[in-house]
């Protein structure tokens, strides 16, 4: 009796045991599988920023000259967000902001490894960052995907740290793509929307396909507590500008040499054109990369690089997305048909960076002893009317510090398609925070 029960429990142990593993298989979707394959390769990203705690008011001019009035102390301020390893030598992606201003960069493996990191390059306006780590053996990795071919509705899988919990899981669809948006004074464009929950600390991880492929970094949510809106920095531009700054440590400014303009309804009739989207062609620079494409003056932009093109400022904002040498291709409406051209911007010449400082902002700068001074200012222009002068020096423009001429140009080129640049002028004792608009009269192409 006694071994027909135990014969009885074993037989029903064992196929219970069958069961759940029968279970286990039916339950190991798509997304189990992707979350097993590439979570190693995601990581937590800590960082330290040093800032200035004052505890008393400084004057005006110890606040510019930075004297040492008024108590100050420093203080250690730690954040936190996600990244991604690309590649076994230890080269991650992550966003700018998440390690922006950092003194120290701690990454933290899936299996608990931990490494300092030293940024290779980092680009604000893109909000991409590449790190390396040095490693004694090959790091696992995840595998650098495509944006050109997402379907809205595919499912998309996002792996990060939010709020400091270590590999976290959401899983969503793809909710739009080509989306553009506003945080902290930018304008951000060209991103994947996903319903895939993406909160604070999931910054810089990724978003995978089914196939385990990474098809974004994350980057932000709606703001306004809106649920179920993230963005992501999409596959294609990610490979774009890691290869620039893993190769130079920046983003090289790129020029087409197209000036471009919002397209009003009356216009978009007198051409021919019936679409509530699109940027007009205002002026082409002779022997420009645009020119040798085969662009015109009178062209309607309708998309740009495989996406719809909203506007002159949709049109800026995207090329920027592009490093010089990197081609993409322009689909543009003409006579009444459509005609797609493949273009390649270039790095800007120099030769237009000193016509750009001259014809749009009315300055010439040139190395005196060390510090950037005005050598020229031209009549008429707003720099004349609000009274600078040469001999005047040149410290900052848009909060960029500057030293060098060359510096002054990359400064100048980061600012040009904006509508005005902020710039720190010194005379004397005393300085002076100066805005000036770029002048759009002089015919200059960006």
């Amino acid at each position: 009796m006694k071994a027909g029960v135990m014969r009885w429990l074993l037989v029903a142990t064992l196929l219970a045991s069958g069961g759940a593993s029968a279970d286990m298989a039916r339950r190991r979707d798509a997304v189990v599988e992707v979350v097993q394959k590439v979570s190693p390769a995601v990581v937590y990203i800590g960082t330290e920023q040093e800032v200035e705690s004052r505890f008393r008011r400084r004057s005006p001019l110890e606040e510019f000259f930075g004297g040492m009035g008024g108590g100050q102390e420093r203080q250690k301020i730690e954040g936190l967000g996600s990244g991604v390893i690309i590649d076994a030598s230890g080269i991650i992606v992550t966003n700018d902001h998440v390690i922006r201003g950092a003194s120290a960069i701690h990454v933290v493996l899936a299996d608990g490894r931990s490494y300092d990191a030293e940024v290779i390059g980092s680009d604000a306006a893109n909000d991409l960052a590449v790190l390396k780590v040095n490693a004694k053996e090959p790091l696992p990795i995840a595998r650098l995907g495509t944006s050109s071919d997402l379907m809205i509705g595919e499912t998309v899988i996002a792996i990060g740290s939010p709020f400091g919990l270590s590999k976290t899981v959401t899983a969503g669809v793809v909710s739009a793509t080509g989306r553009t948006f506003r945080a902290d004074n930018r304008v951000y464009n060209d991103f994947v929307q996903t319903d895939a929950a993406i909160n604070p600390g999931n910054s810089g991880g990724p978003l995978l396909n089914v196939d385990g492929e990474i098809i974004g970094i994350n980057t932000a949510i709606f703001g306004g507590g809106a649920q179920g809106i993230g963005f992501a920095i999409p596959a294609d531009k990610v490979r774009r500008i890691v290869d620039e700054l893993t190769r130079f440590g920046k983003v090289r400014p790129a020029w087409v040499g197209i000036d471009a303009a919002d397209l009003p309804p009356r216009v978009a009739r007198q051409l021919g054109w019936d679409r509530s989207y699109g940027a007009l062609v205002t002026s082409v620079e002779p022997g420009s990369p645009a020119a040798q494409a085969g662009v015109r003056r009178g062209d309607v932009v309708a998309e740009l690089g495989g996406s719809r093109l909203q506007d002159a400022e949709d049109f800026d904002t995207r090329i920027r997305g592009y490093p010089a040498r990197s081609t993409f291709a322009l689909v543009l409406f003409r006579d009444g048909e459509t005609r797609t051209l493949q273009l390649t911007p270039t790095e800007f010449p120099p030769r237009m960076v000193e016509s750009l400082a001259w014809d749009r902002l009315g300055l010439r700068v040139k190395e005196n002893k060390g510090v950037l001074a005005l050598s020229g200012v031209r009549p008429g222009s707003v720099a004349a009317e609000v009274g600078l002068e040469p001999g005047d020096i040149i410290l900052r423009v848009n909060n960029q510090p500057l030293a060098t001429a060359d510096a002054f140009r990359e400064a100048l080129l980061n600012a040009r398609r904006g509508r005005s640049v902020l710039l720190l002028v010194r005379r004397g004792r005393y300085g002076y925070h100066i805005t000036l608009p770029f002048e759009q009269d002089q015919g200059q192409s960006l």
